[in-house]
């Protein structure tokens, strides 16, 4: 599968995680830490990660023999001569055809695998926002919290490469706080803003990390920088309009809420937004 491709699985993901958090969020007050920052909002972290083998068993159990052989082929096909070259070929291959099979966590996984032997940023940086994005709407807590270390090892690689990349920062940081090292991630995200205040991915991850953890003032202070330079930036509109809501801002909470609506086009989510609009209004 070329880049662009998988590109496509990747912008679809995203589109899904913003469905599932607008409608899963349930902002936490919990008391801020004595430094003021953003407290430990996630305790999904505590969850030990699922193993890789498991969860391939476990996807390979209802594929027919003929898959099952080919798989098997594939996965022990690194024998001899150039090992990196058949190791990037096979992963290669591996990542499609489980793609092809809809199984986003393994394609991502001999996706990641591929990139750790060409050693590029773009690869390891592209395999570990799959899984990112995927790990938002796993089922399994020990599945998302597997798919948030695979990608901390692979951002973790990236960062070596690129050490000043802020992009790059904030998704690792993204990964620390969803495998549950939350004020690791923080404290990264702070570094980042500290050189940029204006960093949009910072400051849209640190505004979402106050609202789940209670800080509504934070949040709205992060989350208005957002929306200062991206207007349209529906996950910010969101979370800022819990912000609002949360400090009793009714008014200018349902206008957020109305913006979000309006720009997601999507019937289903619109009329829930309606309903949760009327549990306040």
């Amino acid at each position: 599968m070329r880049k662009s491709q998988w590109i496509l699985v990747f912008t679809g993901a995203v589109v899904v995680f913003c469905l599932y958090v607008f409608g899963r969020i349930v902002p936490k007050n919990t008391e801020s830490p004595n430094n003021g920052q953003v407290a430990a909002a996630d305790a999904g972290g505590q969850v030990a990660p699922a193993k890789f083998t498991d969860i391939l068993a476990k996807a390979k159990q209802p594929l027919t023999p003929t898959l099952q052989l080919r798989l098997s082929n594939l996965e022990s096909s690194i024998t001899r001569g150039n090992i990196k070259e058949q190791g990037v070929s096979a992963y290669g291959a591996l990542a499609k055809l489980w793609d092809s099979l809809g199984n986003v966590p393994i394609a991502a996984h001999y996706l990641g695998e591929e990139a750790k032997l060409e050693n590029s940023e773009n690869s390891l940086t592209f395999a570990a926002n799959l899984f990112l994005t995927h790990s938002q709407h796993a089922q399994d807590p020990a599945v998302r919290a597997w798919e948030a270390t695979e990608a901390q090892g692979l951002l973790q690689q990236a960062a070596g490469l690129a050490p000043h990349n802020d992009t790059i920062q904030v998704a690792l940081a993204n990964s620390e706080v969803q495998s549950g090292n939350v004020m690791q991630g923080v404290q990264r995200l702070l570094n980042v803003t500290a050189n940029d205040p204006n960093n949009i991915q910072a400051n849209l991850l640190l505004g979402r990390l106050s609202v789940t953890s209670g800080q509504y003032d934070k949040a709205v202070e992060r989350l208005q920088k957002v929306v200062n330079q991206q207007p349209d930036n529906t996950e910010a509109l969101y979370f800022l309009a819990e912000a609002y809501k949360a400090t009793g801002k009714k008014k200018e909470a349902i206008a957020m809420f109305e913006k979000v609506k309006a720009l997601v086009h999507d019937t289903s989510f619109s009329n829930e937004i309606d309903q949760y609009i009327q549990s306040f209004k």
